[in-house]
């Protein structure tokens, strides 16, 4: 069934981008709507009530099938597949398309630090126990290109308690585009939001 899905999944990110750059007729962009819709009635018939979450899979471990950044049914994610190295650094390797363009050819600033907030709260997230973002800092030095490759990485630079403090960046053929430091905290259990 995952599998599945991530086949619909991956149809619609292709979707998303060929609505973006599509230069067909009014007439083909009717009829395109009219069958997207229809696939739409179709999906909804059986909808789970409100956010997916995170799931269990065909294996038994959890899966954030919803994740904005990882989720593999959530078309607006690139996705990416993080990997954690044996020295401590995390990373991704990646290409944005067009559903990701701020400036003319660039990644939208926004988008970068989604990615890096992702990649340096995953150096601090341990089994069982999550970490949330406390702070984020990011320096922008150049354009990050769209449809180039491009990675994201990122390190535990020191832990403070329930702090830990990361630094990272994304880098595309030209070099480092985007650098950023974050706080990430190990929230109490039990422990009321409000």
């Amino acid at each position: 069934m995952t599998e599945t899905h991530e086949l619909l999944t991956a149809a619609v990110r292709r979707l998303i981008d060929a609505t973006i750059r599509t230069e067909v007729d009014s007439t083909a962009i009717a009829a395109a709507t009219e069958r997207i819709e229809a696939a739409t009635a179709h999906l909804s018939e059986s909808l789970l009530p409100g956010s997916f979450g995170v799931q269990t899979g065909p294996d038994g471990h959890p899966i954030a099938w919803g994740n904005v950044v990882i989720g593999i049914r959530n078309p607006v994610a690139p996705p990416l597949a993080v990997h954690h190295g044996t020295d401590g650094v995390v990373h991704t390797d990646f290409i944005l398309g067009a559903a990701y363009e701020g400036p003319p050819g660039h990644v939208h600033g926004g988008v970068c630090a989604m990615i890096l907030d992702h990649v340096l709260g995953a150096t601090a997230h341990q089994p069982g126990k999550p970490a949330v973002t406390g702070t984020l800092t990011l320096r922008y030095l150049r354009g990050t290109p769209l449809g180039r490759p491009l990675r994201a990485q990122a390190h535990v630079e020191r832990i403070e308690g329930a702090k830990t403090f990361a630094v990272g960046h994304i880098a595309g053929p030209g070099g480092i585009t985007v650098e950023a430091e974050g706080v990430f905290i190990h929230p109490k259990r039990g422990r009321a939001d409000g």
